[in-house]
């Protein structure tokens, strides 16, 4: 049984420094230098065949834009107002197991940049440091709570307690991991995640009824959702990586937000990883955008401040985007501004990197 190859030891003694990369690519590569292929495989794979995966790419892809001109757009602002902060960017870093692995300081390094630059962070209850750690050290940041339920409802009622008390400012339970998927990357070598060691309890989770529930992937689910009093719905496949041959995330967003008809929030992920997704997305209908595996090449590439140099280049891509839209704020997009159209490049976790010289993305 294979465990974790360790990382060569100058993985993040490197000589880039975070203001000198100018492009999201350039994140990537450095992540790609950083990493061993067990963790770059633990990013960049998806559940068997990869379908749902590219998918998620895909469902972005065939969306394009119906710009407007001669708009004043001489101030634009991609800022948004939710749980009573103002955040730069609609982004939340969304819940992501082991970041341990991509840099020492794990999900800590991911908390003090969204709180020094002004987003949200959700922390994946299989991550190191644990919620009561995360708290301590940024305490003023907005943090969120996801959680994998591996014991009865008092275990469930004891971490709800303890996010409450140390700042959290949601509670997210994950349901679309009842069974643990079949991701071949690793078996294929004979690799064991760190998320698969951690499996004590899994009964729980696939126990789990609508007396619990967070994460939505149907318009069915997501009105049964508000019917339990739920304030956001998070659409998600979870990143392609739990049931093959999925519907992508932006497929689905356009039926939940339908449903939801106002009544809730949503949060939505699935290979967001430009700014243009990300205006995408909340044209489409969410409120706010989740962000998992750039997160986790910009942590890879450098820690904390790259994970800030992330959030300043997509601030930057989104702000462009809406100056071309004719747009000067987040608010006044609206599904007018989307058109249905072929994608360019054929679909894969890196498709929306077109200058990468990556050949070893694939297995």
């Amino acid at each position: 049984m294979q465990e974790r190859n360790s990382r060569p030891s100058s993985v993040h003694d490197t000589a880039t420094a975070p203001s000198d990369l100018l492009n999201l690519h350039e994140i990537v590569a450095k992540a790609r230098q950083n990493l061993n292929q067990n963790d770059w495989d633990y990013i960049v794979g998806g559940v068997e065949s990869e379908t749902t995966l590219r998918r998620n790419r895909m469902a972005l892809d065939t969306i394009a834009f119906r710009p407007r001109v001669l708009r004043d757009v001489s101030k634009v602002d991609a800022s948004v107002s939710q749980f009573g902060r103002t955040l730069r960017l609609p982004v939340v870093l969304a819940p992501v197991g082991s970041l341990e692995s991509f840099h020492p300081a794990g999900a800590e390094s991911v908390v003090r940049a969204v709180d020094a630059f002004g987003a949200a962070h959700m922390l994946s209850s299989v991550c190191d440091p644990g919620l009561e750690d995360l708290a301590a050290a940024a305490p003023n940041a907005l943090r969120f709570y996801q959680l994998y339920v591996r014991g009865d409802e008092a275990w469930v009622d004891d971490h709800v307690e303890r996010a409450i008390a140390h700042g959290y400012a949601a509670f997210c339970l994950t349901v679309d991991t009842a069974h643990y998927s079949r991701r071949e990357r690793d078996i294929a070598k004979r690799f064991v995640t760190a998320g698969r060691r951690r499996v004590q309890g899994r009964a729980f989770q696939a126990a789990l009824d609508w007396r619990t529930v967070k994460r939505i992937a149907t318009a069915e689910d997501a009105a049964i959702a508000l019917d339990h009093g739920v304030e956001w719905i998070y659409v998600s496949n979870h990143g392609g990586r739990q049931l093959d041959h999925g519907r992508g995330s932006m497929d689905v967003l356009p039926e939940v937000v339908a449903a939801v008809a106002g009544r809730a929030k949503i949060i939505v992920d699935g290979s967001i990883c430009r700014g243009t997704d990300i205006v995408k997305a909340i044209a489409t209908g969410a409120d706010l955008v989740g962000i998992g595996r750039m997160q986790c090449f910009a942590l890879a590439a450098g820690g904390e401040a790259a994970v800030v140099r992330l959030l300043e280049l997509l601030e930057d891509e989104v702000q462009r985007c809406l100056g071309l839209l004719g747009v000067s704020k987040l608010a006044d997009l609206d599904r007018t501004y989307l058109h249905a159209a072929p994608p360019a490049n054929a679909p894969h976790v890196l498709s929306a990197f077109p200058l990468l010289k990556i050949e070893d993305y694939r297995y």
